[in-house]
């Protein structure tokens, strides 16, 4: 079985690379962030996509997205820090298989890949009943143009990133801002990100 392993954190990657070697089940390729697990997604088949969620380029829940609509018999295991409730609506509405938190058992992460590998959903009871909670206001394109505020880029940089004109930019982060009752766009991405919907 391939799996492609999607984590900005080195030490963390490492880790979970070698205790899936060590099953001896799984041929892992390693991504240091969503950008490059996007391009080995694209040049590569693979079983199955395990992905942190926050990492630089692209989130696990973007990739999730573009394996659903571009590869979708590859299956997706996310492992998170974070039990938001908007980050685990996000990913069960775009077909993840598993979410599951990275303090969570070595032997866990290993059953959980087999269950979704073998068709099952695995989502942690306690984390399924979160995402019942607060329904996520922003559409992508908000999103998306919330997200690059919050890491600092000016109008103009996320115009060139996102490759939308400057106002378009401004009436993303205006309704945003409106959307979440926030002062600013900074305000915005602060109440967003402790929602899990960045």
């Amino acid at each position: 079985m391939k799996i492609l392993l999607a984590e900005d954190q080195a030490m963390v990657r490492g880790a979970l690379s070698a205790l899936l070697s060590l099953c001896g089940q799984y041929q892992v390729t390693e991504a240091k962030d969503g950008e490059q697990a996007l391009q080995l997604l694209k040049n590569d088949s693979f079983d199955l996509l395990l992905s942190d969620i926050e990492m630089p380029g692209r989130t696990g829940i973007e990739l999730a997205q573009w394996v659903a609509e571009n590869q979708p018999k590859i299956k997706v295991v996310i492992v998170t820090t974070f039990s938001r409730a908007g980050y685990i609506k996000r990913a069960i509405e775009c077909g993840v298989g598993g979410f599951l938190l990275k303090d969570a058992p070595s032997e866990e992460l290993v059953a959980a890949i087999n269950s979704v590998l073998n068709g099952r959903r695995v989502i942690d009871p306690e984390l399924a009943m979160m995402a019942i909670g607060d329904k996520d206001p922003l559409n992508d394109k908000e999103r998306r143009s919330l997200r690059l505020a919050a890491e600092g880029k000016s109008t103009a940089d996320i115009a060139t990133s996102l490759f939308i004109a400057e106002g378009t930019v401004r009436n993303y982060l205006s309704e945003a801002i409106n959307k979440l009752n926030a002062s600013n766009r900074i305000d915005a991405a602060r109440i967003a990100q402790q929602k899990g919907w960045l």
